[in-house]
Formats: structure tokens, sequence, C-alpha cells
């Protein structure tokens, strides 16, 4: 008798969008893994040796653990070429890294933070209500990145070029997070929610739009193909 394979798990929360990321590149890729969904804020000591930098995204990948959702994504796009994620140039490479480092950072600081932070965060930890002024600060920053979005889009098929890469799974990670609580005005740009519907009509997004978050329920159209 053969001795069972290792279990693939993701460790992960689903309104992370680092998560989101990662979850859409092990979909893209056809890796199945076992979501296990972790409340990593409450620093739990288990959670802690798998990453001590209690963070998520964390995934177990046949005797590996593998930390930091960008590190992550690339590793998988190494391992597992097909299809593949990141061009082969390293001018095409370095636009990729740029726009991650665009959504997982400033985006993040300046608006998922400041609207799943308070609208949703502060919620599921008991911090109390929604600190308003960070989310009209959020409100406002979403503006300036959807036309920025918007000016990529208007000479790319994708954000980094003319395929899809993981720089469209970031921003994707983030702008879903934010859709699931109606946070993103898709009429501000027809070219984005384009870009938006292209990549949500995928396979590998379907198990995103299959999220339900105890205590917060998404809108009619984010799990609608046609929205």
């Amino acid at each position: 008798m053969q001795p069972d394979r290792p279990t693939n798990r993701l460790y992960h929360y689903p309104l992370s969008p680092f998560s989101r990321k990662v979850r859409l590149t092990l979909a893209e890729k056809r890796i199945e893994v076992e979501l296990v969904e972790e409340r990593y804020w409450e620093q739990d000591g288990e959670f802690l040796r798998r990453n001590p930098a209690g963070k998520v995204p964390v995934l177990k990948l046949g005797n590996r653990l593998l930390s930091e959702s960008q590190a992550i994504c690339e590793y998988l796009d190494e391992v597992y070429p097909e299809p593949p994620l990141m061009p082969r140039d390293a001018e095409g490479r370095h636009e990729v890294r740029r726009l991650v480092a665009w959504f997982d950072d400033k985006f993040n600081a300046e608006v998922t933070v400041k609207l799943i932070g308070e609208r949703v965060f502060r919620k599921v930890k008991n911090l109390g209500y929604p600190d308003s002024a960070n989310v009209m600060a959020g409100a406002r920053a979403i503006k300036f990145h959807l036309d920025y979005m918007q000016g990529l889009l208007e000479s790319r098929r994708w954000l980094a070029g003319k395929e899809m890469t993981l720089a469209d799974f970031a921003a994707a990670a983030h702008l879903s997070c934010l859709d699931y609580i109606s946070d993103v005005d898709w009429h501000r740009s027809d070219v984005v929610r384009d870009w938006y519907a292209k990549i949500k009509s995928r396979p590998a997004f379907r198990s995103i739009l299959a999220d339900q978050v105890p205590g917060f329920r998404p809108p009619p159209h984010y799990a609608d193909l046609d929205f």
C-alpha cells in the first residue's frame, strides 16, 4: 500500500486580498488545496509556528510551508509554469512586480485597509463602530486608483500588457474584497468594469464568488458574471 500523499492546504481568510491572490493563482494552475479559514489576528500558537509573521496566507504544499503572498505566487509560477503568470522578459516581469506592489502596498494602505478594515474587521474583532473619517478617505482614494487602472487599460489588454499576469490577480483580489461590501463604483470606468468582468468570468474565480462571510451579505451583483 502506498502512503497517503500530503494534503495541500491554504490557511487563509476569505476577505484577505493576499489570500485571494494566492487562491486565484492556485486555481489558475489547477492545483487542488483544502481551504482552512484562519483568524490570524488571534495569534494562535499553532498558526504562529507555521508563520511567525502571523499573517495569511500560508500554503502547505506537500511537505513545504510557504508564506508571503507574492513569494508564494512566484514560486507556484516557477514550479508549475503552465499557464504562465509572469512574463519571460525582464522588463515585463518588472512591470508585473511594480503593479503587484502598487496594489498590495499603496492600494491596500489607501483603500483596502480603510474600507475592509473599518467595515469588516472592526466588527469581527469587536473593536466598535467604523471610523467614518477612514471610510471617507478610502472612498475618495479608490476613485484615483480606478482612474489609474483606466489609464493602463486604455492602451493594454491586461494591466501589465498583452497577457494576463499576477498583476491582474493582485488588483482583482483587492477589488473583489471591496465588491463583496459594495465599495466599488463600477460605473466610474467602463474599461475597468470590462476588465473585471473578463477576469471574474474565469474558472479560477468561482470559489471566490462562492465566499460567504458570516455577518456580511454580498450584493446581488457580486457573483453575477453579467453585472
